[in-house]
């Protein structure tokens, strides 16, 4: 690994993981593994019920693990059914955090977009304290660049008037100069709210490939075709962007976010073991 800044010696310590419908003994594996309150992001299944979703938040919770629920406007019914959905997800499982997405369907309800869920989702009257708001470092296929970035804005500005506290969640990219230009640009615009940077777990080459033509990450995507990310990632995950975000100075609160598309146990270990080799790498950087 690289010389690590000693402001970043334990860089991946703090991170968190993206999990689509874990189950309970993947749950009690993953609790095994990881550090007591990390926080494990429950993906928003368009096939997922109410039960489901508090089920799994329970457990978690149980668990010592700490559960962070997608809701995803667009594919909210009514208000209704989201005050119900956060009543039970505050009361039965202590959920304090949630990340609000647009979701990318046709709106059903009433909330056309993440927006609209943070100004009139009656949030922080339900207890939810903090909010995850999306974000793209290499852009959206369908959302212009001006538009994410007024985006971002106004959903800053309408959380910190509800009372909420806010961090940024960005899309999984494999480039690490894309994650880097992004961060720069985010940060000398003033905002220096935490960012959890979306990088995919220990995976087959095959599977990443499928998930970044499904995301719309393109310039990632060629990249891997090219020949030449296989030792990048390959079976091993994105070890190379762990090395340059760690060694990349001064950009404020930054944490990776695994997104678990080889199984939420196999990224735990990942995560885990990323964590204790690059504290260690820099801790014996800082004292050299």
């Amino acid at each position: 690994m690289p010389t690590v800044p000693p402001e970043h010696a334990c860089f991946g310590r703090v991170f968190s993981i993206e999990a689509t419908r874990p189950q309970p003994t993947e749950i009690v594996e993953m609790a095994a593994v990881l550090p007591a309150a990390t926080p494990i992001y429950l993906t928003a299944v368009p096939t997922a019920v109410p039960d489901e979703i508090v089920t799994a938040a329970i457990a978690l919770r149980k668990a010592g693990l700490e559960p962070v629920v997608h809701v995803a406007a667009r594919r909210l019914p009514s208000a209704e059914v989201l005050q119900n959905l956060l009543g039970r997800l505050t009361g039965e499982a202590d959920v304090r955090r949630l990340l609000v997405i647009g979701g990318d369907v046709e709106p059903v309800g009433p909330f056309p977009d993440a927006l609209a869920v943070i100004q009139k989702g009656r949030l922080r009257e339900a207890g939810i304290e903090e909010i995850g708001i999306a974000a793209y470092p290499e852009g959206h296929p369908r959302i212009s660049r001006d538009r994410l970035e007024a985006s971002l804005d106004e959903k800053i500005a309408s959380a910190a008037a509800q009372g909420l506290r806010v961090h940024i969640v960005t899309q999984f990219s494999f480039s690490a100069q894309h994650i880097l230009s992004w961060l720069r640009k985010l940060r000398a615009g003033g905002i220096s709210h935490p960012v959890r940077i979306g990088l995919a777990g220990p995976t087959s080459l095959p599977q990443l490939i499928r998930f970044a033509k499904r995301c719309g990450v393109a310039a990632s995507l060629r990249g891997l075709t090219s020949g030449t990310a296989t030792a990048l990632i390959g079976n091993i995950g994105p070890d190379r962007i762990i090395e340059a975000l760690a060694a990349a100075g001064a950009l404020g609160m930054i944490y990776p976010h695994y997104f678990s598309f080889g199984g939420a146990v196999a990224t735990a270990r990942y995560a885990r073991r990323v964590a204790d080799m690059t504290c260690a790498a820099g801790q014996a950087a800082a004292h050299s």
